[in-house]
C-alpha cells in the first residue's frame, strides 16, 4: 500500500469528521501497528486521513456497505449523472425498486447510491419506515461526479467491511476504535429501525468494556456528556467546524470528544 496516497472520501457525509483527521493523526502515530476498528465507518474520513494497513470498517447501512464493497473490487460507474432534478428522482425511484426487489447487493445499486449522495441534499441519508431512501434534490449549482474510482483498490485491499450491530465485532487485542455513531439529535433515520436512546448507552458501555484504545465523538449533549463521564472516559468538549445538518443548519456545533486506554 502506497500510504503517501492521499485519497479524499467519495461520498457527501452529514456529520463526516475530515476535520478531526489531525486530532487523531496525532493519537494514532502510537497506535500505527494496530488494526483500526470503526463501529460506523460513514464517508470514510477517518480511515483515509489514517490510511492502516489493517482496518475492519463496520457500519448499519447496508447500502453504504454494498457501495464499499463495489469500490474495494476496482469500481468504475457506467451510469450517465447530471444534476438534474427529473434524474434524481427517477434513479431514487429505481434505487427503491432495486430495495423491494431485494438486490441491493448488486453493482447498479451501489452506482444509484453513489449519485443519489451526490446529487441529494446535503449528504443527507435518510430512508422511511418502509427501507426506501427519501433524500429529496440537492441544491447544488455544480457537482463533479467521478465514474473511474479504480485508485481506492490498493488502499482498500486489506480493509474489511462488515454490516451489523457494533456488539457484533470481534475486537482483538491489536485493535484501536474509533467511534462516531449516529448522533444524540432528533433525526435518526439514517438507517432502518434509527438508533436511539438505549442503542447509545448500549454502545457507550460496549466502548468502556473494550480492553484497546477507544476514541469516541458524538454531539456534546448534557445526556452524553454524562454517559460517558460515569463510564470513566476522559471527556472533552471540542468546537465543530460548520456541519451539514438534515435542516440545512450549518452552524458550528459543540461535540464531545472522549477517550479511554490511551
Amino acid at each position: 500500500m502506497n500510504h503517501e496516497q492521499k485519497l479524499s472520501p467519495v461520498l457527501k457525509w452529514a456529520g463526516g469528521k475530515r476535520w478531526l483527521v489531525p486530532t487523531l493523526r496525532s493519537i494514532w502515530k502510537d497506535y500505527s501497528n494496530s488494526t483500526l476498528v470503526e463501529p460506523f465507518c460513514g464517508g470514510l474520513a477517518i480511515a483515509l486521513g489514517l490510511i492502516p494497513d489493517d482496518a475492519i470498517l463496520n457500519d448499519i447501512n447496508p447500502h453504504l456497505i454494498n457501495f464499499y464493497s463495489w469500490l474495494k473490487k476496482g469500481l468504475i460507474l457506467s451510469l450517465p449523472m447530471n444534476n438534474n432534478q427529473e434524474m434524481y428522482y427517477k434513479y431514487r425511484q429505481d434505487f427503491n425498486k432495486l430495495i423491494q426487489q431485494k438486490k441491493e447487493s448488486q453493482k447498479e445499486a451501489a452506482e444509484i447510491f453513489y449519485y443519489l449522495n451526490r446529487t441529494g441534499f446535503n449528504g443527507l441519508c435518510r430512508f422511511n419506515k418502509k427501507g426506501e431512501f427519501n433524500t429529496p434534490f440537492g441544491r447544488y449549482k455544480t457537482i463533479n461526479y467521478r465514474t473511474d474510482m479504480t485508485a481506492y483498490q490498493a488502499v482498500l485491499e486489506n480493509w474489511q467491511f462488515s454490516l451489523g450491530d457494533f456488539e457484533n465485532l470481534n475486537i482483538s487485542r491489536k485493535s484501536f476504535i474509533y467511534a462516531d455513531p449516529p448522533y444524540d439529535v432528533e433525526f435518526r433515520q439514517y438507517s432502518v429501525g434509527g438508533f436511539e436512546w438505549n442503542d447509545q448507552v448500549r454502545l457507550a458501555k460496549w466502548l468502556a468494556q473494550q480492553a484497546v484504545p477507544v476514541v469516541v465523538s458524538n454531539q456534546a449533549t448534557a445526556r452524553i456528556l454524562d454517559l460517558y463521564g460515569q463510564l470513566g472516559f476522559t471527556v472533552q468538549i471540542v468546537s465543530a467546524p460548520r456541519r451539514i445538518a438534515c435542516t440545512g443548519d450549518r452552524t458550528p456545533a459543540l461535540e464531545m470528544f472522549a477517550t479511554k486506554n490511551l
